[in-house]
């Protein structure tokens, strides 16, 4: 009788303690039926970006805590925080675990200069694009100005050694476009590869090149190969929003502010803007 007893009360306590811990969940179990609901109930966006990327987002040495990050991307993020009506929470991180992030959906978006690639449409939600260079540069390779007259094609790095930000665009057209080289290194930050070849630790390093170049004009001795570009098929060329996967209503909402900054012509004057700041940095 008293073994059944103690039965009785153990299935009890441990009734009441799963309908005590029913109501515990963090903040998207409090929240609605989408991520985009979660956010408006919590109040807070988290956006994750690799802040090395000038001048879509950079560190400004001169300021510290959240104010430290600067650039194009952090004043769409700002802009969609606005539109929420929501408090922007920035969360800095190398290149790879800004992916990792966003495709595990443990943050809500990745404003990090992305580049649209099948592999990432197929992990997460991307927005429409926000941004194609002017200039219609493209990505190529940042080398050191004594060989220019080295690398013209891809077949001319057969004995190069070539460095790349790891999960990047870049990488995989090294991987894709150059039939031999002699090593690939792969870093964190593309400003990294870019101290590589100024430093002679690496021949080439594969570049945005609009981005390559702002570092180029400030730091003398390396440029960009002027024949030499990886080919594009039309859908890399615009830098997007990663967006976890299957969020729809965010994903839409985004591209609807997107769409009103680009109307407003603010993407492209904040991004003259911070590329003009960038350079004043030196970076």
């Amino acid at each position: 009788m008293k073994k059944s007893t103690s039965c009785i009360l153990i299935i009890a306590l441990s009734l009441i303690l799963i309908f005590s811990f029913a109501g515990c969940g963090g903040p998207q179990e409090e929240g609605g039926a989408n991520r985009l609901e979660d956010i408006l109930a919590r109040g807070y966006i988290e956006v994750i970006m690799e802040p090395y990327f000038a001048p879509f987002e950079f560190i400004d040495p001169a300021k510290s805590g959240d104010e430290q990050y600067v650039g194009c991307d952090v004043e769409i993020a700002k802009a969609i925080a606005e539109d929420l009506g929501v408090e922007l929470r920035i969360i800095p991180l190398e290149f790879s675990a800004v992916l990792a992030g966003i495709t595990e959906g443990k943050y809500d978006l990745a404003i990090s200069a992305l580049s649209y690639t099948p592999a990432r449409a197929e992990n997460m939600e991307m927005s429409d694009g926000y941004y194609i260079s002017e200039a219609g540069d493209g990505y190529g390779m940042l080398i050191r100005e004594e060989d220019l007259d080295k690398y013209t094609d891809a077949a001319s790095f057969a004995e190069a050694v070539l460095v790349a930000q790891s999960g990047s665009i870049q990488e995989m057209f090294i991987n894709t476009q150059i039939p031999e080289y002699k090593e690939l290194k792969l870093v964190s930050a593309s400003t990294d590869g870019y101290l590589m070849v100024s430093e002679g630790k690496a021949d080439a390093a594969a570049v945005a090149i609009e981005t390559a170049m702002l570092y180029a004009d400030a730091n003398p001795g390396v440029t960009v190969a002027e024949s030499f570009r990886f080919k594009e098929d039309g859908t890399t060329n615009s830098t997007r929003i990663g967006i976890p996967k299957g969020e729809l209503e965010l994903t839409e909402k985004v591209n609807e502010i997107i769409a009103k900054l680009m109307d407003e012509g603010k993407i492209i004057e904040w991004y003259n803007e911070y590329a003009e700041y960038a350079s004043t940095l030196g970076i």
